[in-house]
Parts: structure tokens; sequence; C-alpha cells
């Protein structure tokens, strides 16, 4: 028996064993995240806000 990640799974059992994902599969779908991530954050851009969001500290209201 093959050792892919799709041979012992369940949920791809009844797929036909040449239409099952492969490892280069799930590999090429992270790859693909990862570009879509890196662009959405280029045309964006909020890091301006993250910075004012998460390290800038805020100041007192009662002073």
């Amino acid at each position: 028996m093959g050792g892919g990640i799709a041979s012992g799974s369940g949920l791809f059992k009844f797929v036909r064993p040449g239409f099952r994902p492969q490892s280069t599969d799930f590999q090429a779908a992270a790859m693909w995240g990862v570009a879509a991530g890196t662009g959405a954050l280029w045309l964006i851009q909020p890091f301006g806000w993250l910075k004012k969001t998460f390290f800038e500290k805020p100041e007192p209201e009662g002073q």
C-alpha cells in the first residue's frame, strides 16, 4: 500500500485512485494561499492600521 496522505484517509475512500489528491496537490494549494495572502497585503497595505491597532499603546482617557 502507498504511504501518501490520502491513502489512509476515509474521506477519499470512494474516489478512484487516479483522482485522489496527492501531496503535491496540497503543496500547490498552500503555495497558492501564500501567494493570494501576499497579493492581498500588497494590494491593501494595512500597515498603518496594524501599527496603530496592535503596537501603539492608547493614551489614558482621564488625563
